[in-house]
This record gives structure tokens, C-alpha cells and sequence, in this order.
């Protein structure tokens, strides 16, 4: 098929545009980020040292693979969250029966004697690990850990909540999250994936997501917050999928248009009240990429297509006031943003996707 001399035009001014983004903003973004990451991940490393002494349980963390932390999610420039592994949970049903969303329970097995357990004084009279306790647990030893690292003039624990944060040289803010990894399963609440009407992901992505499985994560949910966290669902656990999120993301210029986006969220979206949370952007995008299936749709070249798609989706979401979880759609992402700062944000948003569209030069001043 020919392609329009002036559509083609168009189409390598946008190309250059998005090269030059790249190699000078979401570069130094980038930059930045290892700089605090290095930084961060010193003080993070020496706390986590002398708890892994006092809790064997814990599976040391926080490996340096590649030039990358595992274990460490950039949740934005400034905040970050370190996964804890905790040894293997064999002795107990995974029960995701929807009744908690976006949660599921981990239930003592028929048979099994709540003294024999490993997690012993984390269950409950029901036979239920405690999220909740779990935190509780992690929550003294990193007080008393921060007691005699070697950084503690630069660290101190963020207090009003009963998950385990750590604001570092009062610049830095870690959160500590205690993590099962649930490999070669997958959830009940996120069966209907992938909708069978969609071509993406082809079926080999697909199969190797499912076997790459998930984490349940002991934190505060959304879903529940603003309730007194107490009965059970202050002891679900909250199902995170990152790095299955992750790998849909491999192949053809995807990674790019993600860096991309994260650049402009911090730049221009990072708003009071944080009606767009970065992990919308990274859902927007999965959703853009079902309705791109194609390989080629996710070359360099239609990578301005792609990044005006992914705005539009936001702006709908923010005047909708519903961003849905890609894994578990009944999640609302923007769940707790007041409506005035979701309707400024969708201004804010549509100012951004103006200029895409009119301006071929757009990311100039982006």
C-alpha cells in the first residue's frame, strides 16, 4: 500500500520528534531515577540486613540483575516500593473467591494443625494468614532495625499507616511490602483474561504470563480502604501483577512509548491529589495494545498514533471517573480522586493532546 508523500512526511517529523523525547527527556528521567535508586537502595539494603537476621523467614531481597534491583518497583521519581519475598506458603488454599476485590485470603489447609505452621502466630482463630499481622510483625523489626543501621540519621518510618514506609533523606519515600510469589497459577477474578474477541496477546504470550503467575501482597487495598480494616479484609492479601504486566510489554517499540509516557505523567500530569496515578498510564497502554494487536502498530514510526491513543483513553477515563484495572476491570483505579482534581486533570490531559495532534513539534516543549 503507498503511503501519501505528505502522510509519510508527517509521519518522520513525528519519528524525529520521538527520538529526540527520548534521547533528551526520558533520558535524564531515567538518569535521575538510577541516581536516587543507588542512593535509596544503600539505605533500603541496610535496614532489610538486620531484619533478615531476625526474621529467617524472609527471603533476601532487593538482587542487582542486569543493572536492574529486583524486587524494587519505581512507583514515581520520588516513591518506591521494595518487595519482601517470604518463604513458600505449601500449607495453605489460595481462596479468591471475588468477595474482597482485587484481594484474596490464604486459608490454613483442611487437616493441617495451626502449631505445626511456619506462620504460626500470623494465623488466626479461623485458620486465616494475617496480611494484616504479617505487617504489624515487619512493622517492629524495621523499627528496631533503623535503631542501628548505619544510616539512621537519614531514614525514619512515615507514621498513620499500618504499612511498613520509610522516608529517606526526607526526599524518598520506600515502602516495604511483605509478598508471596504465586508462580504457574492464576486467579479466579482474572479468568476472563484475555477476552477471547481480542487477537492480543497471541496465545504463546499469553501462556507464559500465566505461568510467570502473580504476587499477593500485604498492603492497605483500595478496594477497602476507608473501612476500619478490621474482620477479614484486614487480612486479605492484594493481587499485583506486575511483572506479568511487564512482560506483555516486551517487543517492538512498546518499552519506549511506556518511557515516554511516564515522562509526560511526571512532567505535566503530576497534579495535587494524583488523579493519575503512573500505574493508569501503564494500564492505558495495555488496553491501547489490544487494540493495536499488530506488531507493526508498535513500530517507532507509529509511536505519535500510539501516545494520542493512550490520552484519549485517559480522557475518557478521568470524565468517566472509572479507570478499570486491566487484570480485574471491577478495580477502579482512580478510585478516591475528588472530582475536582480528576476534571482538572482531564483538562490538563486534553491540553497535552491538542498540542500532539496540531503540533508537529510538540514534544519540543513537552
Amino acid at each position: 500500500m503507498l503511503v501519501p508523500a505528505d502522510m509519510q512526511g508527517a509521519q518522520s517529523r513525528m519519528l524525529y520528534q520521538v527520538n529526540k523525547y527520548s534521547t533528551e527527556r526520558v533520558a535524564a528521567r531515567r538518569a535521575a531515577v538510577a541516581k536516587t535508586l543507588r542512593e535509596v537502595v544503600k539505605v533500603v539494603q541496610d535496614v532489610l540486613k538486620e531484619v533478615e537476621v531476625q526474621e529467617p523467614r524472609v527471603i533476601s531481597s532487593l538482587a542487582e540483575v542486569n543493572g536492574r534491583f529486583e524486587g524494587l518497583n519505581v512507583v514515581s521519581p520520588t516513591e518506591f516500593e521494595a518487595i519482601l519475598y517470604l518463604n513458600q506458603m505449601g500449607e495453605f488454599n489460595f481462596v479468591d473467591d471475588g468477595s474482597i476485590p482485587g484481594s484474596a485470603v490464604l486459608k490454613l489447609s483442611d487437616g493441617r494443625k495451626r502449631s505445626m505452621s511456619l506462620w504460626v502466630e500470623f494465623i488466626t482463630a479461623s485458620g486465616y494468614l494475617s496480611a494484616r499481622k504479617m505487617r504489624s510483625r515487619l512493622h517492629t523489626l524495621v523499627a528496631q532495625s533503623i535503631d542501628k543501621c548505619t544510616y539512621r540519621d537519614s531514614v525514619r518510618m512515615v507514621g498513620d499507616t499500618s504499612e511498613v514506609r520509610l522516608r529517606v533523606r526526607d526526599r524518598y519515600v520506600v515502602q516495604i511490602t511483605p509478598a508471596f510469589k504465586c508462580s504457574g497459577v492464576w486467579p479466579r477474578s482474572a479468568a476472563h483474561w484475555p477476552s477471547p474477541h481480542v487477537p492480543w496477546p497471541p496465545p504463546s504470550l499469553v501462556a507464559e504470563v500465566k505461568t510467570e503467575g502473580f504476587d499477593l501482597l500485604s498492603k492497605e487495598s483500595s478496594s477497602i480502604a476507608g473501612k476500619n480494616g478490621g474482620g477479614l479484609e484486614g487480612d486479605a492479601w492484594v493481587l499485583s501483577f506486575n511483572d506479568a504486566e511487564n512482560r506483555l510489554l516486551y517487543g517492538a517499540s512498546r518499552k519506549r512509548c511506556l518511557a515516554i509516557l511516564k515522562t509526560l505523567r511526571d512532567r505535566h500530569l503530576d497534579l495535587p491529589g494524583e488523579p493519575v496515578p503512573a500505574y493508569a498510564v501503564k494500564t492505558l497502554m495495555l488496553y491501547e495494545c489490544e487494540k493495536h494487536p499488530r506488531e507493526a502498530e508498535w513500530d517507532e514510526g507509529a509511536l505519535g498514533d500510539r501516545l494520542v491513543g493512550i490520552f484519549l483513553q485517559l480522557i475518557t477515563c478521568l470524565q468517566c471517573r472509572r479507570c478499570p484495572h486491566y487484570f480485574l476491570p471491577n478495580i477502579n483505579l482512580l478510585r478516591g480522586a475528588s472530582p475536582p482534581a480528576l476534571e482538572s486533570a482531564a483538562k490538563q490531559a486534553w491540553r497535552l493532546t491538542r498540542e500532539l495532534l496540531t503540533n508537529s513539534k510538540s514534544l519540543e516543549k513537552l
